[in-house]
């Protein structure tokens, strides 16, 4: 047998999911014995079988990756509840098992499989998609690439009219209907304090999520991005979020202001302070990228 093909039959036998009591299925997908397809490359010892040493890693890496889906998607956890998320997490590792060497990219496809599914997730679907998006947000955020940044001076003597602006790759603009950046640190603030009694922590926990899902939705814009090595969520106003979308498709300054105050509450002579005020504050966080720095046409 060719290594190749040796190493793709026992990662398909390793990956096929356990029984609800948590053991090696008898029987492969194909419905073959999987004690029969076990000894065609695990030979036995003299205290275990074939299937019994297979089985050790087949528990090995669920209950691993299980484990690592979980401590990513607190949030969602916490909108499920434990049961749901549990047949979630099973459900959707079963359709997109591991495939990379980091397994900080087991929820990549999370988000586009749960729209497909939107039973598992319940009457709190909605609730549960913006939960995604910003839990995998953050984990991108966290150890997304840097690039050299444009400081506030960089931009002062910038031509407006053709001035392109680069976001940092590892910044993620997010539109979302619920306040779940302020239910995620509760919930992470919850799982780091030590409490005399875990049901009380899950009682406090679904308390809360009730309280949110049964907020009207409503327009909130967030930007995460990373700073001194940590993750932070920045609440953006509606007119602070376009003019960084739109940057971020490649316009120009001017076109990129433009549509941010169509239908605006704020008043004409008061804009130019807005915008002045969230280009400083954006360049002094490091948001752009000097690399992105041009002044092509638009």
């Amino acid at each position: 047998m060719k290594l190749l093909n040796l190493q793709r039959r026992m990662a398909r036998a390793v990956m096929t999911p356990l029984t609800s009591s948590e053991r090696m299925r008898p029987a492969a997908p194909n419905g073959r014995s999987m004690r029969a397809v076990a000894s065609e490359f695990i030979k036995p010892n003299d205290r275990l079988t074939s299937f019994e040493r297979l089985e050790i890693y087949n528990r090995q890496y669920w209950f691993r990756i299980l484990s690592s889906f979980a401590e990513d998607f607190p949030g969602l956890r916490a909108v499920l509840g434990e049961k749901k998320f549990d047949a979630v997490a099973k459900a959707y590792l079963t359709a997109h098992p591991s495939q990379s060497f980091t397994m900080r990219n087991l929820g990549s496809k999370l988000e586009s499989w749960l729209r497909k599914h939107p039973s598992l997730a319940g009457s709190r679907k909605n609730l549960a998609f913006d939960m995604v998006r910003l839990e995998w947000a953050d984990i991108n955020a966290f150890d997304g690439k840097a690039e050299p940044a444009l400081k506030p001076e960089d931009l002062a003597a910038a031509d407006a009219s053709k001035l392109r602006l680069r976001l940092q790759p590892y910044i993620h603009l997010l539109d979302l209907r619920y306040p779940v950046d302020d239910l995620l640190l509760e919930v992470r603030d919850n799982d780091d304090v030590e409490v005399a009694s875990n049901a009380f922590d899950e009682h406090r926990k679904r308390k809360r999520v009730r309280a949110v899902a049964r907020l009207k939705p409503s327009e909130i814009f967030l930007a995460v991005h990373r700073l001194d090595f940590s993750v932070y969520f920045r609440r953006l106003e509606r007119e602070e979020f376009v003019i960084l979308s739109e940057l971020h498709k490649g316009k120009t300054l001017s076109r990129a202001i433009e549509p941010a105050f169509r239908g605006s509450s704020i008043d004409m002579e008061e804009r130019p302070s807005h915008v002045q005020r969230w280009f400083h504050a954006w360049a002094a966080l490091g948001w752009f990228s000097k690399q992105g720095n041009n002044s092509g046409s638009s």
